[in-house]
C-alpha cells in the first residue's frame, strides 16, 4: 500500500506474514485488553483478544487480507524492520455478486501513537483497498451497492462517534456478545455487538 504522511510520520502497510504472528498477538491484545489508549475494551471485556492460532488461520485465508504497519529503524518503508508492529487492520471479503461486502476488523494502533491521525490513514487505506477489490470483478449495481461493514461494542459512544464521522452508520443489526470463552470474558451482561456499514461508491 502507498505511503502517507501524518504528523511527520510516514505510514505504510504491507500484507501480514506468518512471521508477524507473535507481534500481531502482542499488539492486538495490548490495544484491546489493556487500559492504554482510548480504544481499549478493558472495562467491558477481560481475557485475551486473539490467539496465535486464530491469527495463523486469518493470514492463511485467501479472502481475508490482514495488513500491518511495521516499525523500521529509520521510520521509512525501506528501512530495516525491528519486528515490532505499530498498527494493523483486516479486510475480510464476504458476500456474493448480489451482496458484495467487506468486513473491516482487527483494527489497532499502538497506544503510544494513538491520537496522531495514524488510525485515520490506516482505515482509509483499508477502505480504498476493499472498494477496489469489491468493484474489480463486476460493478456493484445501484440496487445492491457494495458495502463496508464492521462491528463495535455497545457502551462505546466515543468509538461509535469516531466511525460515524467517517461515514459509517448503524444498520440495526446487533447480537449479544458471545459468552463462549473464545472472545474474552464480558464484564457486563447487556454487552452487544453493533454492526455498522458504509456504502462504496
Amino acid at each position: 500500500m502507498n505511503e502517507e504522511m501524518t504528523n511527520n510520520k510516514t505510514v505504510f502497510l504491507r500484507q501480514a506474514q506468518a512471521s508477524d504472528i507473535g507481534a500481531l498477538e502482542q499488539l492486538l491484545n495490548r490495544c484491546y485488553r489493556q487500559t492504554e489508549g482510548w480504544t481499549n475494551e478493558a472495562d467491558l471485556i477481560g481475557g485475551i483478544r486473539i490467539t496465535q492460532d486464530e491469527l495463523a488461520s486469518t493470514i492463511a485465508n485467501p479472502t481475508h487480507y490482514l495488513f500491518v504497519y511495521p516499525k523500521t529503524i529509520t521510520g521509512a518503508r525501506d528501512g530495516e524492520e525491528t519486528g515490532e508492529l505499530l498498527g494493523c487492520i483486516g479486510v475480510d471479503m464476504q458476500g456474493h455478486a448480489d451482496n458484495k461486502k467487506a468486513y473491516i476488523g482487527m483494527f489497532a494502533v499502538h497506544p503510544e501513537l494513538q491520537g496522531q491521525g495514524i488510525g485515520n490513514v490506516i482505515l482509509q487505506a483499508a477502505e480504498t483497498f476493499a472498494a477496489r477489490h469489491l468493484q474489480s470483478d463486476d460493478k456493484a449495481s445501484d440496487k445492491n451497492p457494495a458495502r463496508l461493514t464492521m462491528s463495535i461494542l455497545s457502551h462505546r459512544p466515543e468509538l461509535l462517534s469516531y466511525y460515524q464521522r467517517r461515514g459509517y452508520q448503524l444498520n440495526g443489526h446487533k447480537m449479544p456478545f458471545p459468552n463462549d470463552g473464545n472472545n474474552g470474558e464480558p464484564k457486563r451482561q447487556d454487552l452487544e455487538l453493533l454492526e455498522l456499514e458504509k456504502f462504496v461508491h
